[in-house]
């Protein structure tokens, strides 16, 4: 796949991809993510949406830029897969926080 995005965001949503949800044990075993039953509810911000607009229809900005890792709700993006690639939609508002120091 080329460097550019498979998927381009409209107004206000964020397509993020998920961190990897793999796991090593101590004794240095790795726990795919299939076998764990928790979706990964990290991942870094990838694009952002067209944005929303307020009443007067001015654009609002985004709290999150590309790049940020971000933890998000756990049931709420949309998942995407192209190219066996899983992708996130979601909407600025199912973002809880920012990790800090994450570019």
């Amino acid at each position: 796949m080329s460097n550019k995005l498979p998927l381009k965001p409209i107004g206000g949503n964020i397509l993020v991809k998920p961190e990897s949800a793999e796991e090593t044990t101590p004794s240095g075993l790795v726990i795919s993510s299939s076998a764990k039953a928790e979706k990964p509810q990290r991942g870094q911000v990838l694009a952002l949406g067209t944005g929303k607009k307020d009443k007067d229809g001015k654009p609002l900005p985004f709290n999150v830029e590309v790049g940020d890792v971000v933890v998000f709700k756990k049931y709420s993006p949309d998942e995407i897969e192209i190219e066996n690639q899983t992708y996130l939609i979601m909407e600025e508002g199912d973002i809880l926080a920012v990790v800090e120091n994450s570019k």
